[in-house]
C-alpha cells in the first residue's frame, strides 16, 4: 500500500488545473505500465489526483493481498480511516511507478485526496515516478536508479 510523502492542511486551490494534459501511460523499463512527461512539467505542479474506490482498512488489507498476486498493487493508503483502490474507478495515476530517487511526491489534503505532484522539474519523454514507501522491507525494488535501496520500504533492516 503507498503511503503519502507530504502532508498540507489546505485545500488544494479551487482554481486548480490538474496537469492530466502533460502525461501519458506507456510501457515502463520499471515496471509493466508507468506514466511519461508529454512536456516540461514545472516543479511544484499538481499532476493528477490518485482516484478509485474509497474503502476500508480492513477491505484495503484483503484486496492488497490480492493485488500481490497480481503484481500490481494499486491501494493508496489515505487517512486513519479508508485507503483507495485506484484499480476501482481509478485513473493513470496508478501507473506511476516506485523510484527510490523520485520526481514527484504523494500529497495528502485534508486526509481527503490524494495528489502526485512535481517535486522538481520534469522534462519531456521522463518516467514519473514517486517513493511508495512502504512498511514493508521484503518488497524488492527494481526501479534502477544509482540511489535504489534495493526494496520499496523506506526502514532500514536491523
Amino acid at each position: 500500500m503507498s503511503r503519502v510523502t507530504k502532508e498540507i492542511t489546505d485545500e488544494v486551490p479551487a482554481d486548480l488545473k490538474p496537469a492530466e494534459h502533460m502525461i501519458k501511460v506507456f510501457d515502463s523499463g520499471i515496471h509493466g505500465k508507468g506514466v511519461l512527461a508529454r512536456q516540461r512539467i514545472p516543479k511544484g505542479t499538481y499532476i493528477i489526483q490518485y482516484k478509485g474506490e474509497l474503502i476500508s482498512k480492513d477491505e484495503a488489507e484483503k484486496r492488497g493481498a490480492e493485488h500481490e498476486t497480481q503484481g500490481m498493487v494499486c491501494v493508496f493508503e489515505l487517512n486513519d480511516k479508508n485507503d483507495i483502490d485506484g484499480s476501482v474507478n481509478g485513473n493513470d495515476a496508478r501507473y506511476i511507478n516506485h523510484s527510490c530517487d523520485p520526481n514527484c511526491e504523494a500529497i495528502s489534503v485534508e486526509d481527503k485526496e490524494i495528489w502526485i505532484a512535481a517535486i522538481r522539474d520534469i522534462e519531456p519523454g521522463e518516467e514519473l515516478t514517486y517513493d511508495y514507501g512502504y512498511d514493508d522491507e521484503e518488497v524488492t525494488c527494481r526501479c534502477g536508479s544509482a540511489k535504489c535501496r534495493g526494496r520499496m520500504s523506506t526502514t532500514k533492516k536491523h
